[in-house]
């Protein structure tokens, strides 16, 4: 095992650990206010401290790393679900009507950025996570079809992929008897790096206002709500966002270490 494999999973499993945790047991009731013991310091009974309320920060970084994943987690979903089927159909079709129609709705959802989108989706549904999932999962699908799409077209060049159509299979049976399995080992790569924009985007949304929504905690609306309060209580700010780059940072090591391993030239290179 390589050392990004080894590092970015041992730093993801933490966060996903600490989620999963959070579902059974945190040190407080992350939603309970204790005006007496607001903007504490990390110390003995508060191991992050507390916040402008006085709720417990380690019981907030603990669910928001949930919240976080969940949203994440879904958006990829959603943009793999859509855009591996979207860009196969592309490859499969190069050079039609349908191909060009694909390509060029991808361009179209490109050039409005996840923000942008989420924007325009909670001016007309109203802010909250179901609605910055389906903004950064729309922003998703066109990344997955174009790189199924790029990867695919390259093995429809090749030999066994002729010897199936001369076999009598059709191009949708190909696809998926055939170039899928080919291009599933990209597609994980790429989905951990989604995973961690993800992570990034759902922080962004939720910093100004557009993500989960209070009881609910989350690491973007932390930062917001610390910048008023980083010169006399720094914890608040410093704590979710190294949250932030810790996840981060364990996903695209992650990503690395996986591309790194699922890639045969690249283990031949090193061997």
């Amino acid at each position: 095992m390589s050392r990004n494999l080894f590092l970015g999973t041992f730093l993801s499993s933490l966060v996903v650990l600490a989620a999963l945790i959070s579902f059974v047991w945190t040190p407080y009731d992350y939603s309970a206010l204790s005006i007496p013991e607001k903007l504490q310091p990390p110390n003995v009974e508060h191991w992050f401290g507390t916040d402008h309320f006085g709720r417990d920060m380690f019981s907030m970084i603990m669910v928001g790393a949930r919240t976080s994943i969940a949203v994440a987690l879904v958006a990829v979903g959603i943009g793999m679900a859509l855009g591996v089927p979207l860009g196969l159909t592309a490859a499969a079709r190069k050079g039609s009507w349908l191909d060009e129609v694909i390509m060029r709705g991808n361009d179209l959802v490109f050039a409005f950025p996840s923000l942008v989108i989420a924007i325009l989706i909670t001016a007309v549904f109203g802010a909250g996570a179901i609605n910055a999932i389906i903004a950064i999962g729309i922003f998703n699908i066109p990344v997955f079809a174009r790189i199924t799409r790029g990867a695919a077209l390259s093995l429809w060049e090749r030999e066994f992929i002729l010897a199936a159509r001369v076999s009598g299979k059709g191009a949708a049976r190909i696809s998926v008897e055939h170039i899928l399995p080919n291009v599933a080992n990209l597609l994980i790569v790429q989905g951990t790096i989604q995973f961690s924009l993800g992570i990034l985007a759902e922080a962004g949304l939720s910093y100004v206002g557009l993500g989960a929504q209070p009881p609910t905690p989350s690491w973007g609306r932390m930062l917001a709500d610390a910048q008023t309060m980083v010169s006399f209580a720094p914890h608040l700010a410093l704590i979710p966002g190294v949250a932030i780059i810790v996840t981060v940072l364990g996903l695209n090591l992650l990503g690395d270490g996986l591309r790194d391993w699922l890639d045969p030239r690249i283990r031949v290179a090193r061997a």
